[in-house]
């Protein structure tokens, strides 16, 4: 995993709110790997979205990137001031699928015309080459009797199958990265089965690079290569599926699997973490998540811990693997996760990790 398709280097992303800035983003860096699924995970408000916004200069109008740079074929994103430059990279290069595809539809405009345009727009085909493409990739994401379906409109398609026509929008053009921003979240279990399977055919098949951006633990464990695990605007965990789920080394990534409804004993009460998270109008001292964190040291408090290498591919932004640190062990919970989720498996669980 050699090949960097794109390179984020200590972004920092600020929202004027007021008369006061809220600092979203704080010191992120990510290599992404061509061809690879990156998963990014947190709690709601952690940053997950804003971070990949940033790919595709959909910041908010009164968000901006002030520090740091995003490297992509030789060019440094951050840079990019016009409309004319996102245009390049923007649904050409990165594409974006959103969780809600009625609020990615224009529900008064036909699904083939709503296709077309993204293709005539970025590939220069005439309306006749851009329909038949369009066709074809309706075909390409499962929808029935595409040429037939091609006049019809948003609400005259099931929910998954709305869903299946956004992704053909965003893949219409042949990106290098797409961005899967919660793609299954409004969906039913048995409909986001399905995206996430098409999803993951599709990208074996065309050759492009994910980022999944959920809160949804089984999820990741289901198409993630890498994970990077955020919460407080930064990334503060990340490694190979395996290594987070088997071998996580951040409390908050703990807490984290900790609450994963599989890991639930009948009769008892569901984990779940405590507290808030931190406020991104203050700054932040220490580690961000040592108010809800049981198992906080002194340090915690006073001083942000640095990344601390657990393997090649895994790293820690933890105190509790500095080498003069108290031995800590993790939760109950999580000790022995290979064996839980083997047996659950054994059991018919749809719940699998990696080759688990």
């Amino acid at each position: 995993m050699s090949d960097i398709i794109i390179s984020a280097k200590n972004i920092e992303v600020q929202f004027r709110v007021r008369d006061n800035y809220l600092t979203a983003i704080r010191d992120v860096s990510l290599d992404l790997y061509r061809g690879e699924t990156f998963a990014i995970v947190g709690e709601s408000g952690s940053g997950k979205s804003v971070f990949t916004k940033t790919f595709t200069g959909m910041l908010e109008s009164n968000g901006k990137v002030t520090k740091g740079s995003i490297f992509y074929m030789g060019k440094d994103l951050t840079q990019f001031k016009t409309e004319k430059e996102w245009a390049q990279i923007r649904g050409v290069k990165i594409a974006t699928v959103f969780q809600d595809p009625m609020t990615s539809l224009n529900p008064i405009r036909t699904i083939g015309s709503q296709i077309t345009e993204v293709i005539e727009k970025h590939q220069k085909l005439s309306k006749a080459e851009a329909k038949a493409q369009a066709i074809s990739m309706m075909e390409r994401v499962g929808i029935p009797h595409a040429a037939e379906r091609f006049d019809n409109y948003p609400f005259e398609y099931s929910g998954g199958m709305r869903q299946r026509i956004v992704i053909a929008i965003a893949l219409s053009c042949h990106p290098e990265i797409l961005i899967c921003d919660e793609p299954t979240t409004a969906l039913d279990v048995t409909i986001q089965a399905q995206i996430i399977k098409l999803i993951k055919d599709l990208q074996k098949e065309l050759g492009f690079t994910t980022i999944y951006i959920t809160h949804d633990l089984g999820v990741v464990a289901n198409v993630a290569d890498r994970v990077g695990v955020m919460y407080g605007g930064q990334i503060i965990e990340y490694g190979t599926v395996n290594e987070i789920f088997y071998d996580p080394q951040h409390p908050y990534t703990w807490a984290l699997l900790s609450a994963l409804p599989q890991l639930g004993v009948k009769g008892e009460d569901l984990y779940y973490i405590t507290g808030t998270p931190p406020s991104l109008y203050n700054e932040i001292k220490g580690d961000a998540f040592a108010p809800r964190n049981p198992k906080a040291l002194k340090i915690d408090f006073q001083k942000e811990p640095p990344f601390f290498k657990v393997s090649d591919t895994h790293y820690a932004k933890t105190w509790l693997l500095d080498p003069r640190a108290p031995k800590v062990e993790k939760p109950e919970a999580i000790r022995n996760l290979h064996e839980k989720i083997v047996k659950m498996t054994a059991k018919g669980g749809a719940f699998h990790v990696g080759n688990a």
